[in-house]
């Protein structure tokens, strides 16, 4: 295991890569994308943001100027991991930023309030069991091209490029995800009854006519409240209520 040296509250574990399959073509992300990205992400100067495959360290250097957020980068390449470092210092963010060289699919993610990547879409099939059972609900997950398989992303956009970047032509689209709290079971509160089906974001609660989960953050008919764990604290028409599972 190899672990990264902290100037920065936090570390980031991860595996170095002796042999791989996946090694791909380094393709930068355009500037503006990345700056819309990290606006997608609505980025906060205490979110702690760790890009998979940091190339030559563009985002979480940007994510640590323009937002005074904490940022790490994961990276294969030896090479892109000195340059992001050297690139860090001329942006006079090298205290808030932190670059290793391990394998993207074993690097410890579960620290990360935002997480972003630009990897092809067999990375993120490997990757998004982890994003479920890793990252704590309401992390950001935005990524450049690519979306996941079954997980629809909760939002969708296409920047339009100044000038026609490499591999990418004139365009360019962005995905976001926010990694949903589980609630999928039977919740009982005094006097009520709510069953609730889960797939990803997406929410049934039986009788109820709609029903929205985001995050942590909880709706049906007559009911707001945010989940705690095994509870979810709210209102019910008016009153203040606690569910358990």
């Amino acid at each position: 295991m190899r672990c990264a040296a902290a100037a920065l509250a936090f570390w980031v574990c991860t595996a170095q890569a002796e042999e791989t399959e996946w090694r791909v073509p380094f393709v930068t992300t355009p500037h503006e994308v990345v700056d819309r990205m990290l606006k997608m992400a609505d980025i906060r100067a205490e979110d702690i943001v760790i890009d998979l495959g940091s190339g030559d360290g563009r985002i979480p250097i940007a994510a640590a100027k323009d937002y005074g957020a904490r940022g790490i980068g994961v990276e294969l390449d030896g090479v892109l991991v000195e340059k992001s470092n050297r690139n860090a210092q001329a942006a006079k963010v090298a205290d808030k930023v932190s670059f290793v060289q391990g394998d993207a699919l074993v690097a410890d993610i579960s620290r990360a309030t935002v997480v972003t990547v630009y990897l092809l879409p067999r990375l993120l099939r490997d990757l998004q069991p982890r994003f479920i059972a890793e990252l704590a609900p309401g992390t950001r997950i935005v990524s450049h091209m690519f979306t996941m398989a079954g997980w629809p992303p909760d939002r969708s956009e296409t920047v339009r490029l100044e000038r026609r970047h490499l591999g990418q032509g004139d365009e360019s689209s962005i995905h976001l995800w926010i990694v949903p709290a589980d609630v999928r079971g039977v919740w009982r509160g005094p006097g009520v009854e709510f069953r609730i089906d889960q797939n990803f974001q997406k929410i049934e609660v039986a009788g109820a006519s709609r029903a929205s989960l985001s995050g942590r953050d909880i709706a049906w008919d007559g009911f707001r409240g945010r989940v705690e764990g095994r509870r979810i604290v709210g209102e019910l028409q008016g009153r203040p209520v606690v569910l358990e599972r």
